[in-house]
């Protein structure tokens, strides 16, 4: 099967902050980090891999900052204006 090439990535919010988790739209890239396939938002900034349970890490991240289990959901790839 192959893997999807959309993902939505939830991010945690802050402790006690009752705040919505923030969703992050990724691409998959030809990139790969440690065999697994690297995807990005639209800038190329925000990088993860996914494997496939559907577990995102974080790529890049700053010491203390890296949630070593993100959620992510596989979406279709969107219509093309016809």
């Amino acid at each position: 099967m192959d893997a999807a090439r959309r993902y939505a990535v939830s991010l945690p919010g802050q402790v006690g902050s009752h705040r919505p988790t923030t969703v992050v739209i990724v691409r998959w890239t030809p990139q790969t980090a440690a065999g697994r396939p690297v995807y990005t938002d639209e800038t190329g900034e925000f990088r993860v891999t996914i494997d496939a349970d559907g577990v995102a890490a974080l790529l890049d991240a700053d010491a203390g900052h890296q949630h070593q289990c993100l959620h992510s959901v596989p979406l279709p790839e969107p219509r093309s204006a016809a």
